[in-house]
């Protein structure tokens, strides 16, 4: 085990990480010390972890590394590991560009990850994502102590579950600090379930809404990059529009999907580093 190690935190709309660099893949990363690291009070504190190491030397990602040089290693606050993160890509970008590990091209920086390439755009404080094109696959339900929501199956290369409010059920009034219940015949690795309102119209959106997101792995966030996205694919699809613009607002600020005149799917919002330094492995809580 190491005795030292270096991070920096970083936040997408208050969805924060726990960032380690570690290019050549030499960091003894286990789920204890990912929880460790994530623990808000004994720890520094994070709904997650992203790894920075090139594609090459991870064994997740070495068939991408000809398409990406970066591979984004994310782990839930438990120390389980996702697919993806929305939020995460866009902070990861922060990190590589801020620390000159890469430069953004017309075309966006590749970032690698388990769900597959994803290209970062950067434009001064927002930082906007293509992400894999959502894929609504299902109807389900998710309870929250005795009240049982209808919702919708979306694949944004993790697994989410969009419940819409109705009947005056107030968003506010949930109950997250325990995990929805679902279907396990559907969702057998787990879900993120969100739980959406309609909010007042917004100039240059086609649609607005509100958002709460209970994570797989890391219990109710400020934020959801996929989930919004999950979001975002839904409210369009209701809305019977093949393409268009979403903002969705959460707790830690607001994101915007776009789904443009090509059909590629974007996740914008802004991403920031706050602080940098190096934790004493030996006074964690492992």
């Amino acid at each position: 085990m190491m005795d030292r190690v270096f991070y920096t935190k970083g936040h997408g709309t208050s969805n924060d990480f726990v960032i380690l660099p570690d290019p050549d893949g030499e960091l003894e990363l286990t789920p204890a010390l990912v929880a460790a690291l994530c623990d808000r009070r004994r720890g520094i504190g994070g709904d997650g972890v992203l790894r920075v190491v090139r594609a090459a030397k991870h064994p997740s990602s070495v068939e991408l590394a000809a398409d990406a040089e970066w591979f984004m290693d994310y782990w839930n606050s438990d120390g389980s590991i996702a697919e993806m993160c929305g939020n995460g890509v866009r902070v990861f970008a922060r990190y590589l560009v801020e620390n000159g590990l890469a430069t953004p091209g017309p075309a966006g920086l590749p970032v690698a990850t388990r769900a597959g390439i994803m290209h970062a755009v950067v434009q001064g404080d927002i930082i906007s994502v293509r992400m894999t094109t959502p894929r609504v696959y299902a109807a389900s339900t998710a309870t929250v102590g005795a009240l049982t929501v209808p919702g919708i199956a979306v694949d944004c290369g993790n697994p989410h579950l969009v419940c819409g409010l109705h009947d005056g059920v107030a968003l506010g009034g949930l109950d997250l600090t325990t995990a929805p219940v679902v279907d396990k015949a559907l969702f057998g690795a787990g879900v993120n379930v969100e739980f959406v309102e309609p909010a007042g119209d917004l100039e240059g959106r086609d649609r607005h809404v509100t958002m709460r997101v209970h994570e797989r792995g890391s219990g109710e966030t400020m934020s959801c990059g996929t989930g919004a996205l999950a979001v975002g694919a839904v409210a369009l699809r209701e809305a019977g529009l093949t393409s268009g613009s979403v903002a969705v607002d959460v707790l830690g600020g607001r994101l915007v999907i776009t789904c443009d005149d090509e059909g590629a799917w974007w996740l914008a919002g802004p991403a920031v580093l706050v602080a940098s330094g190096e934790v004493d492995v030996a006074a964690l809580a492992l």
